[in-house]
């Protein structure tokens, strides 16, 4: 099949940016991104790119250079659905909230529903591609449903699970470490669908590059990828405690093991704790696979991971209390950084948002300032009415500092560094306390301006 239309269900951080640059380097492919949000869809085709919903570095250019030539974005789901060749499939898939399985177990209605309207609309073969991070052997569930439409209508499907990182989301696409894709190996129309989205990728990637493998290893491969990171990330995290207690230097201690090829420098930065949209989700979702085959000693172990990233996050906002002379009721706390990382305006699991239900539990004022995350959206995520006199935004980092008792870092901003502290001290109550979660500032510095300094593994 030469795929000549491709549709993408889901405008969110993955399908609108994958689907862009795929428009960009094959422009003979018609590109259309489906939604049901309408709200969402408007911002994606606002004529100002600076509005787009998504925010990454780059994009709002190659969407420019696409958008109503090959790309388009709506929410007419049916057409694109019809007149497609191949469907990803791009839709959240957050961890369960009820049932059976919650609070670990990935949510997959959203997964279902849109195999059930690409059974009901399709009239000719299709490729189906998972794009969202899926259980192992999810595909087995959408071909079952694909396959008993009873339209005569043949689907293969695909795994093609995404390897980005927000804030490179962009880079990542375009320069790849590898492209996994799984399909059915054993028959001959599983190979040709797997080699018709080969052709899409070999457009811009190598073929050394492009992996190709069967269904489950793909789906699985994905899960794993993130919880060795996170892995990583809770290990450092582990050992900035030990570097606090023994006056080592967590940075030093990460750049000495980082030199060993065998471990490698990247994800060795120590901070606040790990968040996004997958980490945490796709560790839960393996501990419930481990535990649902009887693997609890598997299970037990990944699941320390979100424990030690609990208790970072945890251990941070009681630092600020303790320090803070074991209160901070009635005292304002400012937040620079909101986002869960830089470069993006996403919040999903943001340690930020722990830090702060922490602090406004004891009754403290929490003052956020964030370069690209909204208003509504730190009120939204901190869901708690009895939180809105204790909880301001403010557009501006100075205000969000005047007359604080302390600043936490939260997320690590490159201008941060570049803010006239001084004018901040000046501007604060005495003492005037820094936290830095994410180990960005020169706090040397700042100790000689006046600042009372706390560093995540700094003895």
């Amino acid at each position: 099949m030469k795929i000549e239309n491709i549709c993408c269900i889901g405008a969110g951080y993955v399908g609108g940016p994958t689907m862009a640059v795929i428009a960009q380097k094959c422009p003979d492919i018609k590109v259309t991104v489906v939604d049901i949000n309408s709200d969402r869809i408007a911002a994606w085709n606002d004529k100002n790119l600076k509005n787009l919903p998504v925010f990454e570095p780059g994009l709002d250019n190659i969407v420019g250079s696409c958008r109503d030539k090959n790309l388009f974005f709506t929410t007419e789901v049916d057409k694109a659905i019809d007149e497609a060749h191949m469907i990803f499939i791009s839709v959240n898939t957050p961890t369960k909230t009820y049932g059976k399985g919650k609070g670990m177990a990935a949510d997959l209605k959203y997964i279902e529903l849109c195999a059930r309207q690409i059974a009901k609309v399709a009239t000719d073969d299709k490729i189906v591609v998972e794009k969202s991070t899926l259980p192992v052997r999810t595909a087995s569930a959408i071909k079952s449903i694909l396959d008993n439409t009873g339209s005569g209508v043949k689907f293969q499907i695909l795994s093609n699970p995404e390897f980005l990182a927000e804030g490179t989301a962009i880079e990542d696409l375009l320069h790849p470490d590898r492209v996994l894709i799984g399909g059915d190996t054993s028959t001959k129309e599983g190979n040709n669908a797997m080699k018709a989205l080969v052709e899409i990728y070999s457009n811009w990637v190598s073929q050394e590059r492009i992996l190709t493998t069967n269904v489950w290893s793909s789906e699985l491969s994905k899960l794993t990828a993130n919880a060795f990171l996170a892995q990583r990330v809770s290990s450092i995290n582990a050992m900035s405690v030990i570097c606090e207690k023994t006056g080592a230097d967590v940075n030093e201690v990460a750049k000495a093991i980082g030199m060993d090829s065998r471990i490698g420098p990247k994800f060795l930065k120590s901070s606040v704790g790990f968040g996004g949209s997958c980490f945490q989700k796709d560790i839960l979702n393996l501990v419930y696979i481990a535990k649902s085959y009887g693997l609890n000693e598997v299970a037990d172990y990944w699941e320390q991971v979100i424990k030690m990233n609990d208790y970072q996050k945890n251990r941070f906002s009681d630092n600020i209390v303790s320090t803070l002379y074991n209160t901070v009721a009635g005292k304002k706390i400012a937040f620079f950084g909101w986002a869960f990382k830089k470069d993006t305006n996403d919040t999903r699991e943001s340690p930020a948002i722990q830090v702060a239900k922490n602090l406004l539990n004891e009754q403290a004022y929490v003052e956020v300032f964030d370069p690209k995350v909204k208003s509504e959206q730190v009120f939204k995520d901190i869901n708690n009415n009895n939180s809105e006199d204790l909880l301001k935004v403010k557009k501006n980092p100075y205000q969000v500092a005047d007359k604080a008792h302390a600043i936490a870092i939260l997320t690590e901003w490159d201008e941060f560094m570049d803010y006239d502290w001084q004018k901040i001290y000046d501007s604060m109550l005495k003492p005037a306390f820094v936290f830095d979660g994410r180990g960005i500032l020169d706090t040397n510095k700042l100790e000689n301006i006046g600042f009372v300094c706390y560093k995540i593994g700094m003895g």
